[in-house]
């Protein structure tokens, strides 16, 4: 069996990006899987076609894409994804998108295809914080997620797919305001961990 993790590269003035940091403290081998790693780029579009290339290159039976949530205070599995791109803030290439449907041909939404509440249970059990998350936003987040949902979909309907959205490092909340949340990378890395061993293990 075989897992493909990713992760984003920094964005929106950040020098770090907690979720590909986690992703790469992340063993090679959880719970008999072989977990392959590549960072994706922040940026609509193409993130979906880094996650497609690698896809293709590795034959994953599982893809579990990881972002960032900077003001969320716990690990959120995320339950679904919209077929709509309304950007805050420009990508790491300069895209606005505002009021646009990710894919003409998608549903609405889609749905994650991993057990998310499994996954979400066997990270508290473990002493981390965890929950269920029912948005993963309008930005490049939501759009891999709902790109990686719509390839199953249409294309690869034997694999099992979702995201999660991880809080920030210590590092990225000096200069933000105080009570801002986060969350050490090497626990989150351990949630990650723990997340992929109750997608494997059942």
């Amino acid at each position: 069996m075989k897992i493909l993790v990713t992760g984003f590269d920094p964005f929106g003035g950040d020098k770090v990006n907690p979720a590909f940091e986690a992703v790469k403290l992340l063993p090679g081998t959880i719970a008999g899987a072989e977990v392959i790693k590549i960072e994706i780029p922040t940026v609509y579009g193409k993130s979906g076609e880094a996650v497609e290339e690698g896809i293709k290159k590795y034959r994953p039976d599982v893809v579990l894409c990881i972002g960032q949530a900077g003001g969320r205070s716990t690990i959120t599995v995320e339950r679904v994804a919209i077929n709509l791109a309304e950007a805050r803030i420009e990508d790491n290439e300069g895209n606005q998108p505002i009021d646009k449907p990710l894919e003409k041909d998608g549903e609405n939404a889609y749905f994650a295809t991993i057990p998310v509440k499994a996954m979400v249970n066997n990270i508290r059990k473990h002493g981390i914080p965890a929950n269920i998350s029912y948005t993963a936003g309008t930005f490049v987040c939501n759009s891999v997620m709902y790109d990686l949902l719509y390839m199953i979909n249409k294309k690869y309907p034997e694999i099992k797919g979702g995201f999660i959205h991880v809080p920030f490092a210590p590092e990225q909340v000096v200069d933000r305001p105080d009570g801002t949340a986060s969350l050490p990378v090497e626990i989150t890395a351990k949630a990650l961990e723990y997340a992929i061993e109750a997608i494997f293990v059942r």
